[in-house]
């Protein structure tokens, strides 16, 4: 379609007037296109497709699915590319392409990543494409697979525009054919173009003009008085066509009729015509009145056109289909130019005969095909359809799939074949290279040592798992599990199967988010390594679960473990031994020639002519001084050292030049070759006759020492007793030092804390008296901040304490940890980098926000002051499952959790300094920098929230601080701000709050609020009072009253009286703290809500305002 200078060889005039020519334009939705389109989507598996016309200045859609417009501007549209590619444009990225990076289909609304368009066609000329969209990128382009199908797939749209075109013609030359038919029944006017007859009730002729004559041979002297039915046929005759005619006339006073009919000389002709009831003066019905025309052509032309509608019909189906037209009369075939696109064959090269197709099918097919094509054609049938091979020009062979309908002529004999040929060689290649990849995938899974399986899983009516079911298994997965469950519930084998493996499986098959992790079955009572990733329609809950036996790798570690550690003690014996002169001598043994050569102390301890322990010796020979007791167990313990590797360590007895045996022990390491073939096994030999005689020694010592000790049970005990209450009386001590070291250091800080309080309180108040207002609100700012700040300092008292009210909410710690980003960038200083890594898809958790902050800047400047010199501080954020043994571990219930660690370079902390990092008033910094509080009251808080918190840490490497908070099921709150006082909800009318307070300063602050917002306040200084109001019969909407109050009524006995009165009583407690008498255990009872001071004035309008609303 282009020309040698890369121009196209047609004009855009000439392609706009193919494009109007196909009709499409601004014409109404088709479920063809749709169809097309939904499949395109589908196929390529993304969420948007069209089918595009490129109009003049737009580019309009036929079909579309998930763009949601049809007309977009054509110097922003994709497709006017795509229409001028003949093998289609392919976008992966569209932000990175610079055609396409700043186009506002891109950077906005629907947001364009990866495109893909293949051009359509009209009479040769391309006017638009069919399209596929994604609004994420794809790595790669489309696969050969899928550009094949989007290919054919903008095939089938161009033969679906091409065939509306020929629709459109065909239309209009029905159209010229019906005013050919008006001008023919025009001429008709005159009798000699129509047979008129008429005929009594009983059907004889009464009347016959000249076109009757002329039409049918018989004159009218001939007929007259004869019945009707002799012109009708002989079938019509015996079905009685004739009277039924009659009988419908006299019914609904005119039939209409068009058949085959017969003449005098026997021949046919297709006559249309009706018949109508003749009556008298006075209606009644007297005889008929039947009119024929000759219609034979125009009922002949209309089966050829019924004949070309069949063959667009077929067209239509057969995408790129080479069609055929059979004149059987003739044995003429014709082809269309397909054959030639598809096939090769050029029309010289066509021989226009029946002959001819079938010398190109494969002649191991040919005899089939002719016979099956010909038993259509000899029987009564229309359809046919086969598959062959069929030969190309070049002489290779292609699949087809060829389909074609019969035409009959009147008499039912076969005339005319019209079908359609479609090349299914790629087709049907896939289908092999599939059934091949399939084959080598089985062959695979069955031949790989890890284990593959998918299960179904299955959900109780809380959409709970409780079990699963094995649909396939590999062979490994037999070996491993050691059954074969394929089709069956692991219940079925396993009824006491762990919970884990439910839960785990179930979360999968849920979320759709695959999981990797280790643990151990106590059914099967092996470790395994599992990989779980969900497979299929979500519906179907299926996942494909890979996974390996590491139960034997597991054993392995722990006997590389138990070997590092026997090879420590060996080397601390070795060293000792050395310090004391203990060794006896060295060896080493060459496995793979069993040449064991020794030193001069190790010949002489076991008896051996030095000479030769140089040369080297055979280990049978070494061993032969061995006391025969010690033999097997020597033997047995080198054949293990030997097969696993690593260290080895043994005693056993030899025998001495004297003919005395002594005890020696054998220190070695053995290594083995990369591919595991034992190699070298050098060693030591230690003297631990003594040292064997000590531990006689210390074995009878300890025997006596244990029977006096049975005897002396009861004065232990009591000695215990009297040690256990002085521990207790020092712990009391400790505890009265550190509680000592605090007061001290929280007076420092209250102190300083009020003294900008009263300062700016002061201030105001003098610059009021002077009448200086400006600049008021900094001493006021002043005040607040001073208070916000004593504040935080009983927050952090309560949290080490345990007492502290949470207000857990549903939180997302990403929005949460990237909203301080910036404020722990500035508190750490520019010497300090910081690193914020949020995981993808972090789960919500149920947790007080306002306290977490607190948490994290805590971790946060305890990483900095571990930095004096700079360094990294990393904030990280992720899922986590913890599986029972775990949890157990950690001290922690199993589940999903989700974590926050903070890890800093800083100069870390040994072990001991780590074991009472969380212990309340612990701290290494200087006296007066640092209270003890600050890791015990985020302990507090973990622990209060239902979670954990862990600190991992190793001088001159750095610190971690990890917290886990168990995770909430459900969507996290978004952040509010407080508003004003001034905007602050007003009351309704007639709402009363009790106000019971015994602080004069606190109850006037909480009255002024409330009658400023238009509540009705009532005020009591203690419980008894308060009790006596709700006693009453005034109208009380809320209960706010302080916990801690005099006269023996705390709040909560006084809340818990008034329930008894007003059962539906709402209860606000502010306090400084919440008692856990009073709340229970940090949480608070429905029904009960607490607002801790101090607290926001705007705070309390909306907590008040809150409660009454609810209730």
């Amino acid at each position: 379609m282009t020309r040698q200078n890369g121009e196209p060889s047609w004009t855009e005039k000439e392609r706009l007037a193919a494009l109007q020519r196909t009709g499409l334009l601004d014409t109404p939705p088709e479920q063809a296109y749709d169809d097309l389109v939904r499949l395109a989507a589908e196929l390529i598996d993304v969420p948007m497709a069209a089918i595009h016309l490129i109009a003049e200045d737009r580019q309009w859609g036929k079909a579309e699915i998930g763009l949601g417009t049809r007309d977009i501007p054509r110097d922003i549209a994709f497709c006017p590319h795509a229409m001028l590619e003949p093998d289609g444009l392919v976008v992966p990225d569209a932000t990175q392409d610079v055609r396409f990076a700043h186009n506002p289909l891109v950077t906005g609304t629907p947001g364009i990543r990866f495109y893909a368009g293949m051009p359509l066609f009209s009479e040769g000329l391309p006017v638009g494409a069919l399209c596929v969209i994604d609004t994420v990128p794809h790595e790669s382009a489309l696969s050969e697979k899928q550009r094949l199908v989007l290919k054919a797939l903008a095939a089938q749209a161009s033969s679906q525009i091409s065939l509306r075109r020929t629709l459109a013609e065909r239309d209009a030359l029905a159209a010229e054919r019906d005013r050919a038919a008006a001008l023919h029944r025009q001429t008709l006017n005159s009798a000699v173009d129509f047979a008129i007859i008429s005929t009594d009730l009983a059907g004889r002729i009464t009347g016959w003009n000249t076109g009757a004559t002329r039409i049918l041979g018989w004159t009218e002297s001939e007929m007259l008085g004869q019945p009707a039915d002799l012109f009708f046929t002989p079938e019509d005759q015996a079905f009685c066509q004739p009277d039924i005619e009659m009988r419908q006339t006299a019914r609904q006073d005119r039939a209409l009729n068009e058949r085959w009919h017969q003449r005098k000389d026997g021949s046919r002709f297709w006559a249309s015509g009706q018949m109508m009831a003749l009556r008298d003066e006075q209606g009644g019905h007297i005889g008929y009145l039947k009119i024929l025309r000759d219609c034979t052509e125009q009922h002949l032309a209309a089966e050829a056109l019924e004949a070309i509608d069949e063959r667009f019909r077929l067209s239509q189906r057969a995408t790129r289909d080479a069609i055929w037209d059979w004149d059987l009369r003739a044995n003429q075939v014709l082809w269309n130019a397909a054959l030639q696109e598809a096939y090769g064959w050029t029309p010289e090269q066509v021989l226009p005969t029946g002959d001819w197709w079938i010398d190109t099918i494969h002649p191991e097919d040919r005899a089939r095909i002719d016979q099956s094509i010909h038993a259509v054609i000899d029987g009564a049938g229309s359809d046919w359809s086969d598959e062959y091979r069929f030969r190309r020009a070049d002489g290779s062979y292609a699949v087809v799939l060829d389909r074609g309908h019969v035409i009959r002529d009147c008499q039912g004999r076969a005339v005319r074949m019209i079908g359609a040929m479609l090349d299914m060689t790629q087709m049907r290649n896939a289908e092999a290279a599939l059934r091949a990849s399939e084959e080598r995938f089985r062959t695979i899974l069955a031949t790989v040592e890890a284990a593959f399986a998918i299960v179904e899983v299955k959900f109780d009516a809380d959409d709970k798992p409780v079990d699963y079911r094995f649909v396939e298994a590999n062979d490994a997965f037999e070996r491993q599990a050691g059954v074969d469950l394929r089709g069956k519930w692991v219940t079925e084998y396993a009824p006491n199967l762990e919970r884990f493996w439910f839960e785990t499986y179930g979360h999968v098959a849920k979320t759709r988010e695959p999981l990797s992790f280790e643990s151990y079955a106590e059914t099967f009572k092996r470790w395994f390594d599992v990989r779980a990733v969900p497979v299929g329609d979500p519906a179907d809950r299926q996942i494909a679960i890979i996974f390996s036996d590491v139960t034997e790798r597991r054993a392995a570690e722990e006997r590389l473990r138990a070997s590092e550690a026997l090879a420590r003690e060996n080397i601390e014996r070795v060293q000792l031994a050395h310090a004391a002169g203990a060794i006896l001598g060295t060896w080493h043994w060459h496995l793979p020639t069993d040449c064991f050569t020794v030193d001069e102390g190790f010949a002489h301890a076991f008896g051996l002519d030095s000479a030769l322990g140089r040369k080297g010796l055979p280990l049978e020979q070494v061993v032969a001084n061995v006391h025969p007791d010690d033999k097997p167990g020597l033997a047995n313990a080198i054949k293990e050292a030997v097969a696993r590797g690593g260290a080895y360590a043994h005693q056993y007895r030899v025998r001495r030049a004297d003919g005395q045996y002594y005890w020696i022990e054998a220190n070695g390491r053995v290594e083995h070759a990369p591919d595991g073939t034992p190699l070298n096994f050098p060693g030591v030999l230690l003297d631990v006759e003594e040292r064997r005689a000590v531990e006689a020694e210390r074995d009878r010592v300890t025997a006596e020492l244990r029977a006096l000790t049975d005897t002396l049970e009861q004065r232990v005990a009591e000695r215990t007793a009297e040690l256990q209450h002085a521990e207790e009386q020092l712990r009391q001590a400790q505890k009265m030092e550190a509680v000592g070291q605090l007061t001290g250091g929280l007076a420092h800080d209250f102190n300083n804390l009020l003294t900008g309080i009263v300062g700016s309180i002061e201030l105001l108040s003098m610059r009021v008296e002077q009448g200086r207002i400006k600049d008021l609100d900094r001493y006021v700012l002043a005040a607040m901040g001073a208070a916000k700040r004593a504040s935080s300092l009983t927050h952090r008292l309560l949290a080490f304490s345990r007492r502290q009210t949470l207000d857990p909410k549903p939180t997302d710690v990403n929005r949460l940890v990237l909203g301080m980003e910036e404020l722990i960038r500035r508190t750490m200083g520019p010497s300090i980098a910081l690193e914020v890594v949020a995981a993808g898809g972090l789960w919500a958790t149920l947790v007080d926000p306002n306290q977490l902050e607190n948490a994290l800047l805590n971790l946060s400047i305890n990483a900095r002051d571990a930095m004096p010199d700079g360094g990294r501080l990393t904030i990280e954020t992720t899922n986590m499952w913890i599986d029972p043994r775990v949890a157990k571990a950690r001290e922690m219930e199993p589940g999903q959790y989700v974590t926050i660690s903070v890890t800093d370079t800083g100069t870390g902390m040994p072990p001991e300094v780590v074991a009472r990092a969380f212990d309340p008033f612990f701290t290494t910094k200087p006296l007066g920098e640092g209270t003890g509080l600050g890791l015990s009251m985020i302990y507090g808080f973990a622990r209060q929230s239902g979670g954990q918190a862990q600190i991992y840490s190793e001088v001159g490497l750095g610190t971690t601080v990890r917290l886990y908070l168990p995770r909430h099921i459900g969507e996290a709150e978004a952040a509010e701000d407080l508003p004003n006082l001034s905007q602050a909800p007003r009351a309704e009318m007639g709402q009363t709050v009790l106000v019971v307070d015994d602080e004069p300063t606190i109850r006037l602050l909480v009255m002024e609020v409330l009658e400023d917002l238009g509540y009705a306040a009532v005020e009591a200084v203690d419980g008894a009072s308060g009790l006596d109001i709700l006693r009453s019969d005034a109208w009380i909407d809320l209960l706010v009253t302080d916990v801690g109050l005099p006269g023996g009524m705390n709040g909560r006995q006084l809340a818990d009286a008034a329930r008894v009165i007003r059962p539906e009583l709402k209860v606000l407690f502010i306090t400084g703290y919440a008692e856990n008498a009073v709340i229970g255990n940090g949480q608070l009872e429905p029904g009960m809500h607490v607002l801790t001071k101090p607290f926001a004035l705007e705070a309390l309008a909306i907590r008040i305002k809150d409660l009454i609303r609810r209730e």
